[in-house]
């Protein structure tokens, strides 16, 4: 993939970005996804790609827009053909509430090489650069923390979970505080969370615990593009996510998934913030325009770029939605 796609991929992470955080605390978080779906799939089009989505908002006959297998970009003869993992707003509560850690993303590669997940649970644990190497979903979660610090060169005590807050987490969050780690709960959002992991200003060292399996390739994409480490287990929740995914070619349902079985090859991985969280700056509206606040990272060249830009609503109409 040219590296200039990169860049390009950017413009479409913004638009969804700054067409559901109009409507931050608002409370309608399907209205909120909405208006994000729509303005990514027009963004999509001004792409010089053969793009197919192969993680989206559902299947076709669920979602009208950016469903899984719909094929997007100019689709010109020359076009490279990748393959296309999106969540146009990741945290819809987070922004119908306005809390933070919302983000619009997409996570690209060449054909074949995203996890072609079905819409069911996973097991995931992530960690960044410093601890790569450390982690393993066979062993138990305080096992994975002291394998962590000592990798780290830090104590148990030192290092911060970052968890999503739900029920099936209970027994988690009692071992990871008897273990001796900190905890950092979240409403929302764990591909942000996964990301936190590997850059050291957010003070996350480690992601644990289950969530949308989808979300576990797009967190892989962005993992593997900055250097740190990932792995995932499905977690089918009944017979029906069993046959389904078996149906989309996955015959061993308690394979262990690296980083790199997720999201293959060379992946790049962009990312707008919708609201503040712990490493974007959420949309921030001014007359007559906005400015938004992005990550751009690819795993080929390890680069990570931050994009801070000013957005002039008479300049590019199809912001001003």
């Amino acid at each position: 993939m040219d590296r200039n796609l990169a860049m390009e991929v950017v413009r479409v992470t913004e638009m969804a970005a700054i067409a559901s955080a109009r409507l931050m605390g608002r409370g309608s978080k399907n209205e909120s996804d909405q208006v994000a779906v729509d303005a990514m799939r027009r963004a999509f089009d001004s792409l010089n790609i053969n793009g197919t989505v192969v993680i989206g908002e559902g299947e076709r006959d669920e979602a009208p827009m950016l469903y899984i297998g719909e094929e997007v970009g100019r689709r010109h003869a020359d076009d490279p053909g990748v393959d296309i993992a999106l969540d146009p707003l990741e945290g819809t509560n987070l922004c119908a509430y306005g809390r933070p850690g919302g983000i619009s993303v997409v996570a690209m590669a060449d054909k074949g090489k995203l996890l072609n997940a079905p819409d069911t649970y996973m097991e995931k644990i992530a960690v960044g650069e410093r601890a790569k190497g450390a982690i393993d979903l066979r062993r138990s979660p305080t096992e994975n923390l002291r394998a962590i610090a000592e990798r780290m060169k830090v104590y148990v005590a030192d290092l911060t979970v970052i968890i999503l807050e739900r029920e099936r987490h209970v027994e988690l969050i009692k071992e990871v505080r008897a273990a001796g780690a900190r905890i950092r709960l979240i409403e929302d959002g764990d591909v942000a969370g996964a990301i936190a992991t590997c850059f050291e200003d957010t003070g996350v060292d480690v992601l644990m615990g289950t969530g949308g399996a989808p979300e576990g390739v797009i967190a892989a994409a962005a993992v593997r593009s900055v250097g740190g480490d990932m792995q995932g287990r499905l977690v089918p929740r009944n017979s029906d996510e069993v046959a389904r995914a078996k149906r989309m070619g996955i015959t061993d349902i308690s394979k262990i998934y690296t980083a790199e079985e997720l999201a293959s090859g060379d992946v790049m991985f962009a990312a707008t913030g919708v609201t503040t969280g712990d490493f974007l700056r959420g949309v921030r509206f001014f007359g007559g325009g906005c400015e938004t606040h992005s990550v751009v990272m690819r795993s080929k060249s390890g680069t990570v770029r931050f994009i801070q830009s000013r957005h002039k609503f008479d300049k590019k109409p199809g912001y001003n939605l």
